[in-house]
């Protein structure tokens, strides 16, 4: 064997040679190996948090029985390592209290095992195992070479701990961002529900305006999805790989509102001990969308026009414009332009702002769009839920929603369908508890008026099918269609048409 302070020095350099730990332990074990009877060479720690001992790596050769990567230690077991306090290297006896209870776990049956405990700052952090065939293969002075190598060892350990957890929280922050971006947009713009039926004029509109840099005005009613078509915006723009800014305006305090849009000096006012960032300065490069737009006071609204006509904020106690490269998106369900009249509302904001308006129609403007977002409300409640498998929808249960005025718009169709699911006790879906007692009584009556009363039961029949044609667009089959809200199959609908007379798409094709 080579005299000692060669040893520890190629030992050292070995370990030291590469930042994959797996390599570098193997590349020390072939050095070992010439030195020292050493069939596999294994570094492993404690795992408190799983109460097992964990393999980081290991070198070895085909032959000797090798744990596994995860070996959960029997209870009470953790106590008893963590009360003997391992410093010194040391050979294994198979009769130790410990290692007589370990010795099937760890296959300690016909083999050698010598431990040399690594630490650093007195602190264990977990063993450097060197193991080789037959019985009593290690002497207690090749024990104490190896505490010679301890040193180096553990520092190899330790950057292969850090290394591992600052690629768990890489995997954690990058989890976080995937939440946090299908929060902000969705899956895609393209998926916004009726963006290909009642938003289509809407979803062109965004379409249109997304790749430019203008700014953008949503209006609409409360809870209609004015923030989804913001979000639908910037994630089409060149912008989308920026940030996105969200503040709404009627949530800041006003006394605050200037120092969070704009940002403030050190020393601006009592409290402010340091120099802080405004919301506009954060979104440099990106898109601000600020919700509720007409909830902010004149002050603010001074501060955001110069925004706007220069492209750079001041800070409140600030000597210095600071340039900007941000897209504007306001929304409000608020008529901004009764408020200029009253005085509360900037005029020339209001045409800085109003370049480009998009009008969000309420559901009830858009009832084809009810049975898709319900079936979407369902699909997504169900999995907050915990419910397994989405209850079907009762027949004639969509029609009902069809024909109700929804005055809370989108946010109230949600709410409905959280109360259904969490109401529900099995069969499918009926909504009777759901909908407010007057409407549902509208709904009745509404269904059932003509022009001819009293009505016989066919005339009743095609004036109730005749309403559903025109509330499904004239569509009999799929998703929506006239059929699947009737609650029946498609071809007995086509021939109940048929026989009372009434006109449709495909009989008026064959026809002609």
């Amino acid at each position: 064997m080579e005299n000692r302070d060669e040893f520890l020095r190629e030992i050292t350099l070995r370990i030291c040679s590469s930042l994959d730990i797996k390599e570098s332990l193997r590349s020390a074990f072939v050095y070992l190996r010439e030195q020292l009877p050493v069939d596999s060479l294994t570094l492993c720690i404690i795992d408190e948090r799983l109460g097992a001992i964990r393999h980081i790596a290991y070198a070895r050769e085909n032959s000797p029985p090798v744990p596994d990567d995860i070996v959960p230690l029997p209870k009470g077991m953790l106590e008893k390592i963590t009360a003997r306090n391992f410093s010194a290297p040391f050979v294994v006896n198979p009769k130790d209290d410990i290692f007589r209870i370990l010795a099937p776990i760890l296959k300690l049956e016909g083999i050698s095992d010598l431990i040399v405990p690594l630490r650093i700052k007195e602190m264990l952090l977990g063993g450097l195992v060197l193991r080789t065939r037959g019985e009593g293969r290690y002497s207690e002075e090749q024990a104490e070479l190896l505490g010679r190598i301890g040193k180096p060892f553990a520092i190899a350990l330790a950057n292969a701990l850090a290394h591992e957890e600052v690629l768990r929280y890489q995997a954690v922050l990058l989890d976080d961002k995937r939440f946090l971006h299908r929060e902000l947009f969705g899956d895609s713009a393209d998926e916004i529900i009726g963006g290909n039926t009642g938003l289509r004029n809407v979803m062109e509109m965004v379409r249109q305006v997304a790749p430019l840099n203008n700014t953008v005005l949503i209006l609409g009613e409360t809870g209609t999805g004015k923030e989804m078509i913001a979000n639908a915006i910037h994630s089409s723009s060149p912008r989308k790989d920026g940030p996105y800014i969200k503040v709404n305006c009627g949530a800041l305090p006003e006394t605050l509102i200037d120092s969070e849009l704009f940002g403030h000096e050190r020393g601006a006012f009592t409290g402010a001990v340091a120099e802080s960032r405004g919301r506009f300065e954060r979104a440099d490069g990106g898109t601000i969308f600020l919700d509720e737009i007409g909830e902010l006071p004149p002050s603010a609204q001074v501060r955001l026009l110069r925004v706007l006509q220069n492209h750079e904020v001041e800070r409140v106690g600030g000597k210095r414009p600071i340039p900007v490269d941000i897209r504007v998106i306001a929304a409000t369900h608020r008529n901004l332009q009764s408020m200029m009249t009253e005085g509360s509302f900037r005029e020339d904001l209001w045409y800085r702002l109003s370049g480009f308006p998009i009008i969000v129609p309420p559901v009830r403007q858009r009832k084809e769009d009810v049975p898709a977002l319900v079936r979407h409300f369902v699909a997504v409640k169900c999995r907050e839920l915990g419910m397994a498998i989405p209850p079907s929808i009762a027949p004639g249960a969509l029609l009902r929603l069809m024909e109700y005025a929804w005055p809370g718009n989108v946010r109230e169709l949600e709410n409905l369908v959280e109360r259904e699911l969490i109401r529900h006790r099995g069969g499918p879906l009926t909504f009777d508890a759901a909908l407010p007692r007057e409407e549902k009584t509208k709904a009745v009556v509404a269904g059932n008026a003509g022009p001819h009363l009293p009505l016989n039961l066919d005339e009743a029949m095609a004036a109730h099918i005749s309403g559903v044609l025109e509330l499904a667009g004239g569509k009999i089959h799929g998703p929506g269609g006239a059929a699947e809200l009737l609650g029946v199959n498609a071809n007995t609908l086509r021939w109940r048409l048929d026989k009372l007379g009434i006109s449709y798409r495909r009989r008026d094709r064959e026809k002609t």
